[in-house]
């Protein structure tokens, strides 16, 4: 029952990265320019931050297998209309909405059916150390897979591809059993839904705005239609979309709150905010992505604007970090029998602090790929080490019950934690302050190294002890 979960995870994962590689062939064939397929990229990362919310809640209203089947439906409908596209409209509606959608039903359910069938933490270390494998994997290798696939054929294989696994897995997943959630079906809170959706789609394109506007004061006009909302030089308008975002989130806290005293029951529970361990699990799975997305991110420009390395020899020197995710991944069950979650996080980071300070103090220096592999296979294996901790730490905090609404906080915490890393470290990377290439790549790694302290700083506050999924 787990391999289909597995392959889900490594699919939706995959998606997210492979179309880097491919921008240019993309571009050329629709008759759009970069920056629309970089739109639609972006496009498809917010579409999964925004709604994975809304769709963990769909689990408990449609059931666990049939919001599982239904996400892979519309992703493959997603991905054949991405792979027949012949204008950047058809692929934004087919990549960017249909696979975007069809992630955030079908994710929340692989990790709720993983925690509701293994009910003891060494098993269930196990099938999150698989599942957090596909996904770590699926990340590292998309840019190599997608190049090979772009060089030998065309990108619309890659598309027809993912839509060949979804029928796999939708046949390998017939035989899920999902005991339902007990008692009465909530009610989907649409109002909630709106709110968290724009509230993280403001903060996310705000953040990308940074790569044309700067990120303290705006470089350019700020115009929308025929109006200068912000002129030249003034404050960056980054700051006014986080700031939006930041206030329709905050109302969203206060409908929720509002909906709990009425005796309704609202989108997301406020009590999915009050665990401690759990927020500390969840400040560690948005940096994990942070850092694993935004580095790969980097060491990709880098290697292909200043080394002038070919998509396939981009993808080949990613690779240690993807043996590192997998060697970790493997040793999950183990390692979670022997040590501490907590353990398990904290020396993760430092394998990941380590193997980041390594990429910034040998490989600017030399033109040879020797102290990338160290440097990556450290990082790999540390991030692979923490992400099944980390989701172990954050499931395992609440019942059963609980499973729909933390699953889907959880993954919209990863998601923003992956559109973040990309749009913070491509930013530094290019920023106009920057005179030297080998400059913006170590600014670059220098701010997801800071970020990567921040994580061991919460891992550090974690308890200790075992964490025990509370009863029901």
């Amino acid at each position: 029952m787990l391999v289909p979960l597995v392959l889900a995870q490594f699919l939706c994962s995959f998606a997210a990265t492979t179309m880097n590689v491919a921008i240019s062939d993309i571009a050329r064939d629709l008759g759009t320019t970069v920056g629309g397929i970089q739109t639609a990229i972006t496009a498809f990362t917010l579409t999964m931050a925004a709604l994975m919310i809304p769709g963990s809640k769909l689990t408990d209203i449609w059931g666990r297998r049939f919001c599982f089947r239904v996400g892979l439906l519309v992703y493959g409908a997603g991905a054949l209309t991405a792979a027949i596209s012949q204008g950047l409209f058809g692929l934004m509606a087919g990549y960017s909405l249909g696979q975007g959608v069809g992630t955030a039903l079908l994710i929340p359910p692989v990790y709720i059916l993983a925690t509701v069938f293994y009910d003891d933490m060494t098993a269930r270390a196990r099938a999150f150390g698989a599942i957090s494998a596909a996904g770590g994997v699926g990340s590292a290798a998309g840019p190599l897979i997608g190049g090979l696939i772009t060089s030998a054929a065309s990108w619309r294989l890659a598309f027809g591809a993912q839509a060949l696994l979804v029928v796999v897995i939708l046949y390998l997943a017939r035989r899920i059993q999902d005991p339902g959630v007990q008692g009465p079906k909530p009610r989907f809170d649409f109002v909630g839904a709106i709110l968290s959706a724009a509230g993280l789609f403001f903060i996310v394109i705000g953040i990308l705005q940074a790569g044309t506007y700067g990120w303290f004061r705006a470089s350019q006009d700020f115009v929308i239609g025929s109006t200068v909302l912000i002129p030249e030089g003034s404050i960056s308008p980054v700051w006014l979309l986080v700031l939006i975002g930041a206030l329709l989130l905050l109302w969203f806290f206060r409908h929720i709150r509002s909906m709990e005293r009425a005796g309704e029951e609202p989108l997301l529970a406020s009590r999915m905010f009050r665990n401690r361990v759990s927020n500390l699990g969840l400040v560690t799975q948005h940096i994990q992505w942070l850092v694993l997305l935004g580095l790969s991110f980097v060491i990709s420009v880098f290697l292909q604007t200043v080394r002038g390395y070919s998509a396939i020899e981009t993808g080949l020197m990613l690779t240690p970090a993807t043996i590192g995710v997998l060697l970790s991944s493997m040793a999950a069950e183990r390692m979670a029998s022997r040590r501490y979650q907590a353990t398990l996080i904290r020396a993760g980071f430092v394998l990941t602090i380590a193997g980041m300070a390594l990429l910034l103090l040998l490989a600017p220096g030399t033109s040879g790929v020797l102290p990338f592999v160290p440097s990556l296979l450290l990082v790999g294996f540390g991030v692979g080490m923490m992400l099944t901790a980390s989701v172990n730490v954050v499931q395992s905090s609440f019942s059963e019950a609980d499973q729909g609404e933390i699953s889907g906080l959880s993954r919209s915490v990863s998601n923003l934690g992956s559109s973040l890393g990309v749009a913070i470290a491509g930013t530094v990377i290019v920023s106009s302050r920057v005179s030297q290439p080998n400059e913006g790549y170590a600014l670059a790694v220098t701010v997801l190294l800071v970020f990567a302290v921040v994580g061991l700083i919460a891992a550090m506050l974690l308890p200790k002890a075992p964490i025990e999924t509370p009863a029901q």
